[in-house]
Formats: structure tokens, C-alpha cells, sequence
């Protein structure tokens, strides 16, 4: 993979959003933008969940089915789901169907809406300082960081299932915390 591509529209890109399609979508509208709100993270949270040992498309292009299965995020209505609702979910071929993950967002749900301050704030709180530059090649990003480190385990400590440094990373890269764009991307710094 190359470390910038150029687009079907002719604008250079990171090398993993590819030249077009879901991925460069994702890229330009999503990726790297700050992004706030309990709900809006607990989605954010529970995605990286069901990406665990899948590719990110797999998740990207089941998103839809996941926010109406999973009634948009809100964290109330995820932590309201029964055991009957898990069996229903179970049966959804909009989703990624594994009980675990299934059982470990509505479990997550309950965990997040107890933490003082909100999650929002609690993730947030995570966010390194911002970098003079972006870095210029992907051999300069990180996967793993001091930051996400202590994210994933202040998340685990409070009960937080399916989270790691990684997806801990993966997640602040996706929601702006870092600024993982790569030099000469066109996305503008946010």
C-alpha cells in the first residue's frame, strides 16, 4: 500500500482510503474529525468492539443495520436490551452476529452510563497533546500509544469489555483525538 494514493477526483489521499468507494467516504466525511457526545463515542466505542478480528469495511458497510439494531447508540436504550433482544440480534444478517460482542456492547452500555462526567468526557480526557505536523509516511503512525495504553485500561478497570491499545488508538484516531492524515492528505487539519 502506498502511502498517499491520488483519486478518481484527483485529490491525494492516505494510502489505506484507497482512490474511491466506502473507504475514501469514510476517509473525507469521517475519519480524523473531532467528534463529541456520550452517544456518538458509545458508537464510536462498540464499533471498534465488533471490529475486533475483522477488517474495518466489514464494520463500515454493516453500519446502518448496526444503528437501527442498536437504536442509533443511545446509550440508555442499549443499556435497556434483554436477553430476548441479544437472541433477536443473534438472528439480524445486518450485523456482525456474535453473542459476545452483542452481550458486550449492552454490558458496556451499563458500564458507560455510570461513569462521572459521561464518556465523552472520560475518552476525551485521553487525548494527547496535538502534533506540530502529521506524519509523513504510515511507518511514522503508531498503532499503540502511552495514551491509548492508559485509555484501555482505565476502560477496563471500569468494566469495559472488547478494548484494547489498539482499538484504544483506533478509536482516537477515528474520532480526532490524533490527527493521523498523513502530509499532502487533502483533508484539511481539524
Amino acid at each position: 500500500m502506498q502511502d498517499l494514493v491520488i483519486g478518481e477526483d484527483g485529490l491525494a489521499r492516505c494510502g489505506w482510503a484507497g482512490t474511491g468507494g466506502d473507504y475514501a467516504a469514510y476517509h473525507d466525511t469521517e475519519w480524523g474529525r473531532t467528534l463529541h457526545g456520550d452517544d456518538a463515542m458509545f458508537e464510536r466505542l462498540s464499533l471498534e468492539g465488533f471490529q475486533a478480528g475483522l477488517a474495518w469495511i466489514t464494520v463500515l458497510r454493516k453500519r446502518e443495520a448496526f444503528r437501527a439494531a442498536f437504536h442509533d447508540f443511545r446509550i440508555a436504550e442499549v443499556a435497556a436490551l434483554t436477553p430476548a433482544d441479544v437472541d433477536r440480534l443473534l438472528t439480524d444478517p445486518g450485523i456482525i452476529r456474535s453473542r459476545a460482542k452483542i452481550e458486550s456492547a449492552i454490558h458496556n452500555a451499563h458500564v458507560v452510563q455510570d461513569l462521572d462526567g459521561g464518556l465523552d468526557a472520560f475518552l476525551w480526557s485521553f487525548a494527547p497533546p496535538k502534533r506540530p505536523e502529521r506524519p509523513r509516511s504510515f511507518s511514522e503512525t503508531p498503532t499503540v500509544t502511552p495514551e491509548s495504553t492508559a485509555m484501555a485500561k482505565a476502560l477496563k478497570k471500569a468494566g469495559v469489555k472488547f478494548i484494547g491499545p489498539t482499538s484504544a488508538y483506533a478509536l482516537m484516531q477515528a474520532t480526532g483525538m490524533v490527527d493521523d492524515h498523513l502530509k499532502g492528505c487533502h483533508r484539511a487539519a481539524a
